[in-house]
């Protein structure tokens, strides 16, 4: 047992990790700009998505804990599919059958309370924005795919990566249009602010103000413990608010990371210890998974840590 909050009603529940970098640097597959969803098209591919996602419901399952498993289409939106050759149509088959994939993984563990997410990555560049979308752009340019997702039965949708508020408000409002609960999830640089510079918790007071309270639970990814400790020791409200961690497994900055020809993986008992810290000091922290550099090394750590 961990030194973290050890009561039934405080275990943590867990999700996956840092797919993209598993895929690159432990199976050595390509992945043009970065998009995962390709692979769902392509047996062998399909083949390591499994492999990927049973890994973690394994761990899931000897923990005891529940499991959210995020579907691999971060980049699967119009930009980034049209640059892979997918037009609107097959974008919409590729996110739909992202869904079904991850039920029918789930079903072969049927003592591991799953959650199935869709996941949704930003427009642009998920670490230096070119464009500050206002909401309504937001909502119009992601709503197919939160459709697609609705559609195809998906328990909730996740922005992962948000370095502004304007996109994730416009992400919300589709998401409620849609009649699927919604959680964002926002990046920061080493000094704990958006890429945007903005400060962690006026954004979640921005779009929880701008959505009305519409958000199920906010969250941090891509990047480490190191960058945003301090941001979650704000003296704010909106700080209780965030409940999903995807740290990553490096210290590294995001321009450093942008140019790493080597994986940098940590130390996964390190990082789980870092969690621990955290959950200690901020209870509300119940969604633990990883991103960049991590796999399922770092979440079974993790759930060992912090029961």
């Amino acid at each position: 047992m961990g030194d973290g909050p050890s009561a039934v009603d405080d275990a943590p529940t867990l999700t996956d990790s840092g797919l993209e970098t598993w895929l690159v640097f432990h199976r050595a597959v390509d992945l043009p700009d970065f998009a995962a969803f390709p692979l769902l098209d392509d047996p062998s591919g399909r083949e390591l998505l499994a492999e990927y996602f049973r890994d973690h419901l394994r761990v899931a399952a000897t923990a005891g804990l529940g499991l959210v498993l995020e579907t691999p289409t971060w980049r699967a939106n119009r930009d980034w599919g049209a640059r892979l050759g997918y037009d609107a149509a097959a974008l919409g088959r590729v996110n739909r059958d992202s869904v079904a994939f991850l039920r029918a993984l789930a079903a072969e563990s049927s003592d591991v309370d799953v959650v199935v997410s869709g996941n949704i990555g930003p427009r642009g560049d998920g670490y230096s924005p070119s464009e500050l979308l206002t909401p309504d752009a937001a909502q119009s340019y992601h709503r197919p795919q939160i459709e697609a997702f609705a559609a195809a039965g998906a328990d909730r949708v996740t922005m992962l990566t948000a370095t502004h508020t304007g996109e994730p408000i416009g992400v919300v409002r589709a998401a409620v249009a849609a009649g699927v609960p919604v959680v964002i999830a926002f990046t920061v640089e080493t000094n704990g602010m958006l890429p945007s510079g903005q400060a962690l918790h006026e954004a979640i007071a921005e779009v929880d103000a701008a959505t009305v309270g519409a958000v199920l639970h906010f969250g941090i990814n891509c990047a480490h413990p190191d960058h945003f400790s301090s941001a979650l020791d704000a003296r704010s409200p909106a700080t209780s608010r965030i409940e999903l961690l995807r740290a990553n497994a490096s210290r590294a900055s995001h321009a450093e990371l942008d140019d790493a020809e080597e994986l940098d993986d940590g130390d996964p008992d390190e990082l789980a210890e870092l969690y621990s810290q955290l959950r200690r000091r901020h209870p509300n922290l119940r969604v633990l998974g990883g991103c960049c550099g991590t796999d399922v090394r770092h979440v079974a750590a993790i759930a060992r840590r912090c029961l």
